[in-house]
């Protein structure tokens, strides 16, 4: 069975930085793609980024490109996304989550999820 879990949340002042991550056990980690999404009170599960299982490829949504920054480690099982340069509007439970082959953005493409991390980013 799949585990997923993320560490790394907080809070921290606008313009601040905060590292996630998250480690997988139960499968086969390096043949998975991994995504992180993130759900502010009141709003859908949003894609945030996304790496392939090789950590080639990076896909960033348009809200955080060029601030949020995510890797993997194959050998130690784990993922982790950087966030810098953080706003209030980054507010919100961030989750790391697992699918077989390719990576791809939608939500419900993702078959195995973490338990979330709160962020929180005061003004």
């Amino acid at each position: 069975q799949v585990q997923l879990v993320e560490s790394g949340g907080g809070l921290v002042q606008a313009g601040g930085s905060l590292r996630l991550s998250c480690a997988a056990s139960g499968r086969t980690f390096s043949r998975d793609a991994m995504g992180w999404f993130r759900q502010a009170p009141g709003k859908e599960r949003e894609f945030v980024a996304g790496i392939s299982w090789t950590g080639g490829t990076t896909v960033y949504s348009d809200s955080v490109k060029g601030r949020f920054t995510t890797s993997r480690d194959n050998f130690k099982n784990t993922v982790s996304l950087q966030m810098d340069s953080l706003k209030p509007e980054d507010t919100a439970v961030y989750y790391c989550a697992m699918k077989s082959g390719l990576m791809v953005t939608p939500v419900y493409e993702y078959d195995a999820w973490g338990q979330g991390t709160q962020v929180t980013v005061s003004s």
